[in-house]
């Protein structure tokens, strides 16, 4: 069987400064839904999210907060991920701009750079806008043009890029490869950038303390964009690259507001370094909140946990592609959301699959029927889907997915008009009626079949419990969508459980509820100035004895309640796709567990073998991607990186099992 072809895609490597708005949210649910969309149609997909952690507004958030800026960004990291992991993002790499291995990219690139005669030390005296992280042209005292915030007049050494030398070669770059910038109004906007000139750019820091050291250079560390850009390459090999296979990425997906970073910095810096460029970057739009773009500044921020608590995950995965066409700005609203709850998901597909269900329930004794002669009413509707199918992968192809799903619900209104004319409730018991009926009904559940493949990277966790409604075994992503026809569901197949699907909703009462709920998370306080939870981990799997600052005191029952016991591991391998995990083997004294630990980066697995290591048994189990891991490994978290160091026992003979106290 030959390999699948890769495709690599990238999110923003989101600022750490602040906790994840809807905005956020519509830039990683579009890459996850292309990820998925990607996997249906056979590729090798990897996709990278991640977090920014460094630069000056760092340093000064963490100070308020009064906590070093280390635990400043683990736990703002944390909140990310975990929103990410509660909306069933399937990102395959989170890269944080702390990680060793981003660190030793980073430096790597500039070396390259600077071997390259593209990098040169000098002094800069100018306004700068720690809000967007960069130099602006404006005098002292002035705005910044972009956010319109105050600057600040800073004077330091620094290193510079060259980014002057690469006027010709961008030019000749974006007239070579016409797709590299969309939409096209981007690329407009990128060129007459570059066509106006471009200046050399400072790629370093004195005057900030919280970055990735200059080797050899210090007090300098890495400006925010150098560093920043760099983690697309760092989450797939870095220096190693060639070896993933994965680089150069296939898009990098990002906001219309940091396309210049994107298509002209970064670029430019991969040119200088002799690395491949990415394919692609696409840039997207706003979500507009009263015309203007949410920020917490304006205080018009919009969080999508309330929407998940109210209408469901999927209500907001479909709101976000549906109601904005992809590439231009759209306007947020709870009044167009719960519209589109009830008309599109409740009226529209939830209807759908329980009408469908219910009339193969009372009249083919719950199996999918058998169907008939083909009457012309029949061949239309099969015709109009066979042509959905293509329309709607067209537009995925193409990021078109308000027409994808507009295509979708057409094909959904089709159907509903299909039975409310052919109406198989009022057909008579004769043997030409019941022929008739199981066409009808099969007619109907093949479009259901269909739509619910084709909405899967959408809407994944309604389609998961309409494929088990249809009697389907599996997920809807084991479809190969290049080989989806009509005429694939087959007769007798026993329909599965029902679960509810999108029940309709008082507009009313839901944006209430939803407008009460966002208040209340405006008034939570950060997460870095409370305890961090105990079952949130720096390391993946493995506990990391590193406290906050006000660790929080806890009486010796809660202690006690933590088993832990001396382990040995008997097998140690890496998990595919996973680069920071071990999937480990302990003997425990009474039983062998499989344990998975974030120690990837910094232990080899056969290295491991033989080692005995504090482990806390009596966690539940949990999976980390898709393996499951019955138990913590215990470390320490050392540095402002976090480098796990697994606590053991090299000096002491102790028993395989003994339980620590």
């Amino acid at each position: 069987m030959p390999a699948k072809p890769k495709y690599y895609l990238t999110t923003p490597i989101y600022y750490t400064n602040g906790l994840p708005h809807i905005g956020h949210t519509y830039s990683t649910i579009v890459c996850d839904t292309i990820r998925r969309y990607k996997r249906m149609r056979g590729y090798d997909v990897v996709m990278t999210t991640g977090t920014d952690e460094h630069g000056v507004n760092v340093e000064r958030s963490a100070k308020k907060a009064g906590v070093p800026e280390s635990e400043f960004v683990a736990k703002m990291a944390a909140e990310w991920r975990a929103l990410w992991d509660e909306l069933g993002v399937q990102g395959d790499e989170f890269i944080r701009t702390t990680d060793l291995k981003h660190a030793h990219t980073v430096q790597w690139l500039f070396k390259q750079c600077r071997d390259n005669g593209f990098v040169y030390p000098g002094h800069y005296t100018g306004q700068y806008c720690i809000y967007d992280n960069a130099y602006v042209d404006v005098k002292p005292g002035e705005n910044c043009p972009d956010c319109g915030r105050p600057t600040e007049t800073v004077t330091e050494a620094n290193f510079y890029f060259k980014l002057s030398a690469f006027q010709k070669p961008l030019l000749d770059w974006y007239a070579k490869h016409p797709n590299f910038i969309q939409p096209e109004a981007r690329r407009n906007e990128v060129l007459s950038f570059v066509e106006g000139g471009l200046r050399d750019l400072s790629i370093t820091r004195t005057s900030v303390r919280w970055g990735i050291p200059v080797p050899g250079e210090e007090p300098h560390v890495f400006y925010v964009w150098f560093d920043a850009l760099t983690a697309y390459l760092s989450a797939v090999g870095g220096p190693q690259y060639e070896k993933t296979g994965y680089w150069p990425a296939d898009v990098h997906l990002v906001g219309k507001e940091i396309i210049r970073f994107h298509a002209v910095y970064w670029p430019a810096f991969l040119m200088a370094a002799g690395l491949p460029l990415p394919k692609q970057v696409w840039a997207h739009g706003w979500l507009l909140m009263d015309s203007a773009k949410m920020s917490k500044s304006l205080g018009n921020v919009v969080r999508p946990r309330p929407i998940v608590h109210v209408l469901g995950m999927d209500a907001l995965r479909y709101y976000l592609l549906r109601e904005t066409v992809f590439g231009q700005d759209g306007n947020f609203s709870y009044d167009a959301l719960v519209q589109r709850y009830n008309s599109d998901l409740a009226n529209g597909l939830g209807n759908l699959a329980s009408r469908t269900a219910a009339m193969i329930e009372k009249n083919s004794g719950g199996k999918i029927p058998k169907p008939g002669d083909l009457q012309p009413q029949d061949t239309a509707l099969a015709a109009k889907a066979q042509e959905t199918i293509g329309e709607v992968l067209e537009q995925y192809d193409k990021l078109g997915f308000s027409l994808a799903l507009e295509e979708l619900w057409s094909l959904i209104a089709a159907t509903d008009k299909y039975l409310t004319t052919e109406h198989p409730w009022s057909l008579g018991e004769t043997d030409a009626d019941q022929k008739r009926r199981a066409t009808i009904l099969w007619t109907t559940a093949e479009v259901l079949w269909i739509v619910t493949v084709l909405t899967h990277p959408v809407l994944p966790e309604s389609t998961a419990k309409v494929w088990t409604l249809l009697g389907q075994t599996g997920q809807p992503s084991s479809v190969a969508l290049d080989g989806l026809r009509w005429g694939q569901l087959a007769p007798g197949t026993p329909l599965g459980k029902s679960q509810a699907l999108f029940p309709r909703i008082e507009k009313a009462e839901a944006i209430e509820r939803m407008e009460a709920m966002e208040k209340e998370e405006q008034k939570q306080p950060s997460p870095v100035t409370t305890p961090a939870p105990a079952s949130a981990p720096a390391v993946g799997g493995a506990a990391t004895a590193a406290a906050p600052a006000t660790a929080e005191k806890i009486g010796i029952e809660d202690f006690a309640k933590v088993e832990m016991r001396v382990g040995q591991i008997k097998t140690a391998e890496r998990i595919v796709g996973a680069d920071k995990l071990l999937k480990l083997t302990v003997d425990i004294g009474t039983e062998i567990r499989q344990i998975c630990a974030g120690i990837a980066q910094y232990y080899e697995p056969e290295k491991l073998i033989g080692r005995k290591v504090a482990v806390v048994v009596n966690l539940a189990p949990r999976k980390l991607r898709g393996v499951e891991s019955n138990g913590m490994i215990v470390a320490a978290s050392v540095g402002p990186e976090g480098r796990p160091v697994l606590a053991g026992f090299p000096d002491e003979d102790v028993e395989i099992g003994a339980r620590l106290k």
